[in-house]
Parts: C-alpha cells; sequence; structure tokens
C-alpha cells in the first residue's frame, strides 16, 4: 500500500468512525432534538395522575350509571376526581355552592385565589344540553370567569366565554370517560383541565385553535370576498362560466354550508 493510499484509508475510517454512538457524555444533534421535546416533569406528573384516575374511576361511575345515582352522588365522585385527578386542593381551590347574585353554581375554581371557572354538575344519567350551558353562563357573566365547566360525571365539556354585545361561547372540548376513545386520548382532552395546565393557561390555546377551525369560522373564510373571488375564477378556468359572485355566496349559504355554521 502506497503512503497515499493509507492516508486515504486513515481518513475513511475516522469518517466512518464519526457516524457511530457519540462518546459518553456527549450529545449528538438527534439526541438533543429528541430531548427538546421532552415534557416537563410537571406535566408528565400531569398527565399520568389524570391518566391513573381515568382507570380508577372507571368501575365507581359506572356504577353510578348503571344504578341511576342521584346528582348529590354524582357531585361527590366528582369532587374525588377533580381532587385526585385534576389535581386541586379541595380547602384551598374549590368552592363548592359558590353564591353569584343569590344563586348558587355547584363549583368555583380558584387559581392562586383567582377564580377562573365555574361547574356545573347533573346526575350521571342526565345528558348535558344548551339549558344547563345556560344556567352556568349567567354564572360567568355576573362574575366575569371565562371558562365554564358542565359534567355529570361520565361526559365533561368545557366552554370558553368571550364578553360582548351578545357574548360568544365556544365549545373547547368534550370527553367521555367510559365511551369513544382510547385512555391516551380521554387523559390528552382531560389534562387541559388539570391544575397545573390551567395555570399555565394551555386551555386558552386549545379554544383558540378550536374556535379558529370552528364551522362558523371557516363559513366566514369560505364566503368572504377573497375565497369567492377565487371560486369564481376557478369555476370560469373548468367550465369558461363566468358566474356572479353574488350567486356563488346565495348557494354556499343555502345549499352548501349547513345552517348552524351561519348562525
Amino acid at each position: 500500500m502506497t503512503e497515499q493510499a493509507a492516508k486515504a484509508n486513515v481518513s475513511n475510517e475516522q469518517s466512518a468512525n464519526s457516524l457511530e454512538a457519540p462518546k459518553e457524555g456527549v450529545i449528538s444533534p438527534a439526541r438533543k432534538s429528541s430531548a427538546a421535546r421532552t415534557a416537563p416533569k410537571w406535566e408528565t406528573e400531569a398527565r399520568d395522575r389524570v391518566r391513573a384516575a381515568v382507570r380508577r374511576y372507571n368501575k365507581p361511575l359506572s356504577d353510578l350509571v348503571a344504578r341511576d345515582a342521584n346528582e348529590g352522588d354524582t357531585r361527590l365522585l366528582i369532587t374525588d376526581f377533580l381532587c385526585d385527578g385534576l389535581g386541586y386542593d379541595k380547602y384551598e381551590e374549590l368552592t363548592t355552592e359558590y353564591q353569584v347574585k343569590g344563586e348558587f353554581a355547584d363549583y368555583g375554581i380558584r387559581i392562586d385565589k383567582q377564580l377562573v371557572a365555574f361547574i356545573e354538575v347533573k346526575r350521571c344519567s342526565q345528558k348535558l344540553n344548551v339549558r344547563h350551558l345556560r344556567q352556568v353562563q349567567m354564572y360567568a357573566v355576573n362574575e366575569g370567569v371565562e371558562w365554564m365547566l358542565l359534567s355529570n360525571g361520565q361526559v365533561w365539556q368545557a366552554y370558553h366565554m368571550t364578553a360582548g354585545l351578545p357574548v360568544v361561547i365556544d365549545l373547547a372540548l368534550e370527553v367521555d370517560m367510559l365511551n369513544g376513545e382510547s385512555l391516551a386520548a380521554k387523559t390528552d382532552a382531560l389534562f387541559y383541565l388539570t391544575k397545573e395546565a390551567f395555570k399555565r393557561r394551555l386551555i386558552d390555546d386549545l379554544w383558540r385553535a378550536r374556535a379558529a377551525t370552528s364551522p362558523k369560522s371557516l363559513a366566514q373564510v369560505l364566503r368572504s370576498d377573497v375565497v369567492i373571488d377565487a371560486v369564481r375564477k376557478e369555476l370560469r378556468r373548468q367550465t369558461s362560466h363566468n358566474a356572479d359572485a353574488n350567486e356563488i355566496d346565495r348557494i354556499l349559504r343555502e345549499e352548501v354550508l349547513r345552517p348552524e355554521a351561519l348562525t
């Protein structure tokens, strides 16, 4: 082997070695990227706590539903889940029968002594409906609270209220603890209701994302002048028909989009 060939061989060996796993104490770019995506300790602990609580309360909740338990019994389970699963202190952060102008909300939630949400509880066999939402909405309007939760123990709903005339109510999340999605999906949803997530206002980000892609928001985008003009041009390109913009809007409004997305 010539001296030049020997040098080339050494160079190739060094290049090959550079592709091997990094030495102890040295973090490769790939490992750095993986570390950057790792959830913080508080989030991991909160998710683990929620996951364990969903498993633990599955049977007691199923038993309540099976015997059509009353609202009082349902409230006992919800209190335990708020504490054991969602991380609230029963004495410092939960207020039962929170008085609002002569009426009483089932729960008020405080974080750092600040009222952040009301919870309205219904018996486990009762389906949550608009009337229940209006009930807790009245409390939220009077106290200037943005977040409202409805629960019958099995189903949890979180609504955001934007003040104004009229107020705007958006459903941010809904999860059924007994049916539907996987344990992981239930944990992901309920995580946003934990004390840790509420304190960091992570649920606000979830609400904004849901509101931005809600049927009503998408309907407004589809009926905007710029989109209708783009539709008109594309129709002309495909069919040679020069449709009227007002006619396109009418068809979208009356025949394409669902009525509830237009209200």
